[in-house]
């Protein structure tokens, strides 16, 4: 799914790197413990989360993420921004919680990444 997409269905606005809209992602993650993210997430995803911090940009960075989505009308950083900015992450932000963020996506067919039985 384009990010393009993910803007429109979720009726967010993007923070920065709005040049990255036509980029693709496979799948998403919701979180708001980036310990998860960093144990389940895959790259080429995007992560939905409510937690503002530049953690979450490393993070993002880290397992290459191209797309965070900042739910329940949190707000970025100046210093998250730039992070962002600089590692080419779009970042959006959106009034929807996660749960409806989540299930938007998910019925609109971005999967999750699979977690395998252990």
């Amino acid at each position: 799914m384009k990010i393009s997409a993910i803007k429109d269905l979720l009726e967010a606005d993007v923070v920065c790197n709005e040049e990255g809209l036509n980029r693709h992602v496979y799948s998403a993650c919701g979180s708001d413990m980036m310990s998860d993210v960093l144990a389940f997430v895959k790259d080429q995803a995007v992560l939905l989360t409510g937690l503002v911090n530049s953690q979450v940009i490393r993070t993002a960075e880290m397992m290459d993420m191209n797309c965070i989505v900042f739910v329940r009308s949190k707000v970025p950083t100046a210093e998250m921004i730039e992070l962002a900015k600089d590692s080419g992450i779009v970042l959006l932000t959106t009034t929807k919680r996660m749960y409806e963020a989540c299930g938007i996506l998910f019925s609109n067919g971005l999967v999750s990444n699979r977690v395998k039985d252990a």
